[in-house]
């Protein structure tokens, strides 16, 4: 499985797709002990049909967050924000969650233009744009997440 703390918005991406995947395939858990695991959480869950199991969920909360304390410390981090807020609200608003966080509404773009591609589906210039500033931030938020989880004990 992909490691949470070694990029936090891959692992969300990944959780993401396996539930997809479980969801079109769920005979396929039969000879997986991962992919075994996550279908019983979706059962147990109440996700089989929609939503994301509570791994997920915490995750993105934690990234969340992150997301918050650097919107209050990082100058740098609110001007990759004010830049790309723009776009986002306007996807957003394309959602059945029009409500969702920055954070969550950059993680669902880049899931359902890698689903497009998978497709092979156009992308329009506009998106591949919000694309690569949703990447930058989502780099940004997963870097900072890495360098605070490896921190050592002395240093907190």
């Amino acid at each position: 499985m992909k490691s949470k703390r070694e990029n936090i918005a891959e692992y969300i991406l990944y959780l993401w797709q396996i539930e997809d995947y479980l969801r079109a395939f769920p005979e396929q858990a039969n000879d997986n002990a991962e992919l075994d695991e996550i279908l019983r959480m979706m059962h147990e869950e109440g996700v089989m049909a929609q939503g994301h199991i509570q791994l997920a969920q915490i995750a993105l909360g934690e990234m969340e967050d992150l997301h918050d304390e650097l919107l209050s410390t990082e100058a740098p981090y609110r001007a990759v924000i004010q830049h790309i807020e723009p776009a986002l609200n306007m996807f957003k608003a394309k959602t059945d969650r029009p409500s969702m966080s920055d954070v969550e509404a950059c993680l669902t773009l880049l899931y359902q233009v890698m689903m497009l591609r998978l497709q092979k589906k156009e992308i329009s210039e506009a998106t591949q744009v919000t694309v690569q500033d949703a990447t930058q931030l989502l780099r940004f938020l997963s870097k900072t997440y890495y360098d605070d989880s490896n921190m050592t004990e002395t240093e907190r």
